[in-house]
């Protein structure tokens, strides 16, 4: 009966090449140290997020997860970003708060989600792709994602309900498209999300433990 069970999860790495099961693991490792930097409210989570985000643009591209790939390039813009603001802020001699959203952050978390959905539409009817659910929410993480990035690079503690939200939405979309290892890894990425959403709340509250 398990072996049934390992079977029928590393089926889909029977056809694939080496060097594809390799990007994901690599993929993974680097992904999960991210979330650990992210956490911590250390810089090197984007540094070390941008090795995973470049690696699985790759991936969501060639199993036709084309909203997952906008997701994966806007990662890799927005931690340049969020890596610049970071590092030069205005006053360098006092880091960059993590604080709760208020109304005006919330708006333009809004404003993106809808503006990413839209276009992921058009890209999706572009590659005449929009015909599962497994597409419509693939279209929805998209939005998902974009507004939680955004939000952490504003070290915004709400980015870690976005994470919850996205990641769970994408564990069976991503074992779907038979990246089961990255399946396995978004359950992970659920509980790492709700523990950094504790961590910085507690921070955002009592600023000196930031």
């Amino acid at each position: 009966m398990n072996n049934n069970w390992i079977n029928i999860l590393l089926s889909p790495y029977y056809h694939n090449s080496c060097f594809h099961i390799i990007l994901e693991l690599t993929a993974i490792s680097f992904t999960i140290f991210s979330v650990f930097h992210a956490q911590k409210n250390n810089i090197w989570v984007y540094p070390i997020g941008i090795v995973s985000t470049i690696i699985y643009s790759y991936l969501t591209f060639n199993t036709s997860l084309y909203g997952d790939f906008i997701i994966n390039l806007y990662y890799t813009f927005m931690s340049f970003y969020g890596w610049y603001t970071w590092m030069y802020k205005k006053d360098k001699n006092k880091k960059i708060p993590i604080t709760f959203c208020n109304k005006k952050d919330y708006f333009y978390t809004l404003i993106l989600f809808s503006s990413t959905c839209i276009f992921s539409m058009m890209v999706y009817f572009f590659y005449g792709k929009l015909k599962t659910l497994f597409d419509w929410m693939d279209i929805l993480t998209t939005g998902i994602y974009f507004s939680g990035m955004y939000q952490m690079s504003m070290k915004k503690v709400e980015n870690w309900i976005f994470w919850m939200l996205g990641n769970g939405i994408s564990v069976p979309l991503y074992f779907w498209k038979g990246l089961i290892l990255t399946g396995i890894l978004f359950i992970i990425l659920v509980l790492l999300a709700v523990k950094g959403f504790f961590i910085w709340k507690k921070k955002a509250i009592n600023p000196i433990l930031s």
